[in-house]
């Protein structure tokens, strides 16, 4: 006979969340660097919240508006504004920071066999309707998959990098 199924009060889940000691997570990134749809945003920064991951976003006209209306949360977030997404990611990349791309490639691993973070890490997350750009895809340290079933052939950007955001983040 299995044990009773109880739920977690809203107090015992917030003492058992670690603490932050800063404003910035400063280790994980999820970077919807070229967004199509403003609704991703926002499911994308509440996923950052749940896994102690930033939000690093371009300097569009309507991104900030969109954050605002896609912030659930209620309270500020952790966003840090790219103004040149190529140079941010070769800059990053080239301070040892780990860049995994999400993105249909020849050298792509599943999602199952992505490990959790070791160190600063951005996961890449592309455009809606047509994936990272080339030049982009240069600057990943490894591209990551995600195997369907279905007879679509991908997921909405925001789920994507939610999946990948709880893997990097050592959660799944």
């Amino acid at each position: 006979m299995s044990p009773a199924i109880r739920a977690r009060t809203r107090n015992e889940l917030k003492s058992a969340r670690r603490r932050r000691s800063h404003p910035c997570w400063g280790h994980l990134f999820a970077a919807p660097l070229w967004p199509l749809h403003g609704a991703n945003l926002g499911t994308l920064l509440r996923t950052c919240d749940a896994v102690g991951a930033c939000l690093a976003v371009p300097r569009f006209p309507w991104v900030p508006e969109a954050l605002r209306r896609g912030n659930t949360l209620r309270r500020p977030a952790c966003v840090h504004w790219v103004n040149d997404p190529l140079g941010w990611l070769a800059r990053e990349r080239a301070d040892g920071t780990a860049v995994v791309g999400v993105e249909l490639a020849d050298e792509a691993v599943r999602l199952a066999d992505l490990g959790a973070a070791r160190g600063r890490t951005i996961a890449v997350l592309g455009h809606e309707q047509s994936g990272i750009p080339p030049e982009a895809l240069d600057l990943l340290d490894v591209a990551v998959e995600i195997p369907m079933v279905g007879s679509g052939s991908s997921l909405n950007v925001a789920v994507a990098g939610s999946l990948v955001l709880y893997k990097l983040a050592g959660l799944a």
